[in-house]
Formats: C-alpha cells, sequence, structure tokens
C-alpha cells in the first residue's frame, strides 16, 4: 500500500534541497529561472540498487529515480502494475520517508502524464516521443515530470537524468536527454501548454487537442465526454480529465464493528466528506498503522465504500442473513460486508468469490479481521458466471464489482489508460452481461443485487444494466442516486435517477457507478 505523494506547488526559485533528489516538496508552477553551466555527470548522494546491463557506473543517479525508472520499464515491459511493483521495489532498496514519497510522485505522475510530456518533447525535438528508443523516452518523460510539475531545481532534475540515462542506457542516450531537457527547462509548463492545440474552440471540445494536454488516449476522452451526459460542456470534460491527473487521497475504511476512528493516531486522518466509514489519511504509509496491519481498517476509496453500503442499507423483505459478493478480489468490498452483516446477523454467510486464485489470496487477507466477528464468511475460488446456475435463489443480496476497463481509476491506476484500447470493450461487455445475468439467478425473489463498475463508460455501465434487464422482466430498478444520499455524511445532490454515477472531479471518489435490482 501506497500513499501518492502530492506536496504544495511553489514559486519555481531553486532553494535548498531536502533530501538526495534534490526535490522540496510536490507539484509547482509558475515562470523558472534558465538553467546554465554544463549539468553534473555524477548523481546526488546515495548509490541506487542494483541495475543490470548497466552502461556507465561512475554516472549514478539516486535510488528515488532509478526505481521510478524501473518501474516504469516493468509496466511498459512486463505489463506489470505500478502500485504492485513500487512498494516492494521501495522497501529491497531501503528508500523511505521523503525519497520514498519522492519516488511515488515521480512514478505515478509520470504515468498520469506522459501523454503530454510526448507532446512537448516532439516540440522541442525532431523526433516524436514514440518514435525514440523506449528506454530515452522514458528517462526524458521522468526529467520532464521532475522540470514542469515538481518542486525541483532544473539543474538537478536534468542532471541527474543525464546520470539516469548513462547509468541504464549509454553516454550517447545521456547527452541526447541533456539537450532535450535543457530545452523543455526553458520555460514554465504553462509555456508550453499554449505550444500545443488548444482543447476548446469555438466548435466545443476538440477531442485530439484535449487528449494530448490531458495525457489521455482520445478514445477515453470520448467515453467521458459521453458518459457526462449530452449537457455538459467542454468545461465539464476538462474537469473530469484533469481530475483523473491529480494524485488521490489516501481513504481508509473504519469496518464496522471492528474499528473507531480513536483507534487511529491523533491528527493522523480526518472524516472522510461522504462515507461514514470513511477517514482520510493526512500523511504517511497506511501500512503501518496498527489498525490497517491488523484487518479492523482497511485502505478503501470513499466511492467504493458508499456503493457498498448502499447496497447494505437497501430494504429487503423475508431473509436477510446470506450474501454474496460474485468478484470479490482484492476484498475491500467484502471486507466492509462482511463487517455490516455480522452486526446485523452474526450467524449469517457472506460468500466471497473470485475467479483467481491469487487473487482470492488477496480477499482472504482482506477478510481475516472480519472472520473473527462473522464466522460464516468464506473465500472461495470460482467462475461468478456459474453460480446463478449452480445456486439459484440462494442469496438475499449480491454485489457484483464487475471486472472492467478502469477507466474510473485513473488517478490511481494510471497505466491503465495506456494499456486498455477501445477494442477491449467487446469481452469485457460480454463478460459483465454474464456476471449480471449469474446475480440475478443467484438473488432469491426480492432480494437486491448491486452492479458495479469503476469505469463511467457507458457500454459497461448502462447499456449493459438496460440489455441484462429485458430478460428479467419481474426485475425492477430501484433508484441508486436515493440510496447513495441514504447512506452519505453529506448526500451528493447532483446525483439523481436510477442509476448513479459518482466521480474524481465533483466528488473526489473514483468514477463508480452503481445500479440497485430487485429481483
Amino acid at each position: 500500500m501506497t500513499e501518492e505523494h502530492r506536496g504544495r506547488r511553489g514559486t519555481g526559485r531553486p532553494g535548498p534541497r531536502r533530501g538526495p533528489d534534490g526535490a522540496r516538496g510536490g507539484p509547482r508552477r509558475g515562470d523558472r529561472r534558465q538553467t546554465s553551466g554544463r549539468p553534473s555527470r555524477g548523481g546526488t548522494s546515495g548509490t541506487p540498487g542494483p541495475r543490470a546491463g548497466s552502461r556507465n557506473p561512475r554516472a549514478q543517479a539516486s535510488p528515488a529515480r532509478v526505481v521510478a525508472l524501473e518501474v516504469l520499464t516493468a509496466v511498459a515491459e512486463s505489463d506489470a502494475y505500478a502500485n504492485l511493483v513500487l512498494p516492494p521495489l521501495l522497501r529491497e532498496r531501503g528508500i523511505s520517508g521523503r525519497d520514498a514519497a519522492f519516488a511515488t510522485e515521480l512514478t505515478y505522475g509520470t504515468l498520469r502524464l506522459q501523454g503530454r510530456y510526448d507532446a512537448i518533447i516532439g516540440l522541442v525535438s525532431d523526433r516524436a516521443a514514440r518514435s525514440l528508443d523506449p528506454a530515452v523516452a522514458r528517462v526524458l518523460r521522468l526529467g520532464a515530470h521532475q522540470i514542469l510539475a515538481m518542486r525541483v531545481p532544473n539543474h538537478a532534475a536534468v542532471s541527474e537524468s543525464v546520470a539516469l540515462a548513462r547509468g541504464s542506457i549509454g553516454a550517447g542516450p545521456g547527452n541526447f536527454v541533456n539537450a532535450i531537457l535543457r530545452r523543455i527547462s526553458e520555460h514554465a509548463l504553462e509555456h508550453w501548454l499554449t505550444q500545443l492545440p488548444s482543447p476548446v474552440t469555438d466548435t466545443g471540445l476538440d477531442v485530439d487537442a484535449a487528449a494530448m494536454v490531458h495525457s489521455h488516449p482520445a478514445w477515453v476522452v470520448r467515453a467521458i465526454r459521453a458518459a457526462l451526459g449530452p449537457e455538459a460542456g467542454a468545461d465539464q470534460v476538462e474537469a473530469a480529465l484533469a481530475a483523473n491527473n491529480t494524485a488521490p487521497a489516501v481513504s481508509l475504511c473504519l469496518r464496522p464493528g471492528l474499528a473507531v476512528p480513536g483507534d487511529l493516531p491523533a491528527d493522523t486522518a480526518t472524516p472522510g466528506r461522504w462515507a461514514p466509514t470513511a477517514q482520510m489519511l493526512a500523511s504517511g504509509d497506511p501500512g503501518a498503522l496498527a489498525a490497517v496491519r491488523a484487518g479492523t481498517v482497511g485502505v478503501q476509496d470513499e466511492g467504493s465504500q458508499l456503493v457498498t453500503l448502499a447496497l447494505a442499507d437497501t430494504d429487503l423483505e423475508g431473509t436477510d442473513s446470506t450474501w454474496l459478493d460474485l468478484c470479490a478480489g482484492p476484498g475491500g468490498k467484502s471486507a466492509l460486508l462482511g463487517a455490516l452483516l455480522a452486526e446485523r446477523a452474526p450467524e449469517g454467510v457472506l460468500t466471497a468469490n473470485e475467479l483467481a486464485p491469487h487473487r482470492a489470496a488477496l480477499v482472504a487477507d482482506s477478510v481475516r479481521a472480519v472472520r473473527g466477528v462473522l464466522p460464516g464468511l468464506q473465500v472461495r475460488t470460482g467462475d461468478g458466471r456459474d453460480v446463478g446456475t449452480a445456486e439459484p435463489g440462494r442469496y438475499d443480496r449480491v454485489l457484483v464489482d464487475a471486472p472492467c476497463t478502469g477507466l474510473g481509476a485513473l488517478r490511481r491506476r494510471p497505466e491503465s489508460r495506456w494499456r486498455r484500447t477501445l477494442q477491449d470493450l467487446a469481452a469485457l461487455t460480454t463478460l459483465q452481461r454474464e456476471l449480471l445475468t449469474s446475480a440475478l439467478r443467484a438473488v432469491r425473489p426480492g432480494g437486491v443485487v448491486a452492479y458495479v463498475t469503476c469505469s463511467p463508460h457507458m457500454a459497461e455501465t448502462s447499456v449493459v444494466v438496460t440489455d441484462v434487464l429485458r430478460d428479467f422482466p419481474g426485475a425492477t430498478l430501484l433508484d441508486a442516486a436515493a440510496a447513495l444520499g441514504r447512506v452519505s455524511v453529506t448526500p451528493p445532490g447532483d446525483l439523481t435517477g436510477p442509476m448513479a454515477q459518482l466521480w474524481p472531479h465533483r466528488h473526489g471518489t473514483d468514477a463508480m457507478f452503481l445500479a440497485l435490482i430487485r429481483r
């Protein structure tokens, strides 16, 4: 578990170093002085971890930058996820505190904004970034992020990037990196953005320009524009795109009956904006908190908590003690459901079903504390599409957190925007229909199904629900917006209709879609 370092924007004037990375905190804006003179060949204090294939052992970049480059390389070459690769690398290299926060912001920020940086690199180079050697392009993006979005002195950003290139690629690429980054450092981000096409024209949103400036593939921009609705203007689309490029706050879930705010150290967390179970972590590593290690508190986005609470709060007639989480991994919603069921029916049964064994192991770890208050909690491995046929009408409540493109969680998984394609939708939407169909067969008459995705794409949300409900003429679509309002500390006033959508730019949560269906 990692916290995404955000920090404050500054003046752009190089100031005293506060650590071996030359960083003073988070993003900055405004004009900055042009660097002059030759960049240093060496790195700053500290030595990087082992690097296979190092081309120039004398050129040593800071350990935090070396780790950031290794994560970007793993993401690009091995389809790895940054949130799974970065934390163990930081521990392995002994990087903690301010330097870990620096590495985290550098990694995630570069992944989020690489499309913008590629466009800027193309402005100062005679070659498009996509035509460069991939390793060189990664170093340039890391350098551009330090210059344009972090409070790193220009000379440190350039010289460290040169050292990173020379140490991992070679002297020739290092010279090229030096030339490109020195040109980028001549101007602030605001200048470079004026050199790119404007996302807003007299006729509305220019999708290709918005994709470039806000660092999203064009098909994602179109999907977000469609999901916002025909009344949304270009400014709302831009706000949604910009929100995807901000580091999310770390949200904790106090699992009912297991944790209370007093379990967290004083001044560590503050109440969430929406979910009554949420506490927002002010700083530090959530994994270092005793309550998180014990499993009584989990790291879970407020939107994820809200949709789970809405399912549990929806009125039922008859039995209410047998619940199902059909696609349970990695287990945050299962843990919250289990804690809620334990308060309502301690002898109840919650089945957390997960297809992949390694994800089922994550679920088991997430619910370990809940099992102490709900003995009937079971984690099992199986295909959710088969449950409706194997166990028809067994469950009172069913949660379907369906696999999706993840376009609503791009703040946390920024690489998804570059990994997913429009062609992925066909397979995913077929799977989503099959899972929702299975859930509706598995729930008893009068029971409730919650269909949830962390994607705003209409093909994965309202279209799936509408299509599946044609085969269940007796099912009723409930008012999901009203259900979210009932469980929220501050009811979201902009939610209306039977299918509700939370948005990062409006609610500060992941983009969560919720449909509640009574069988």
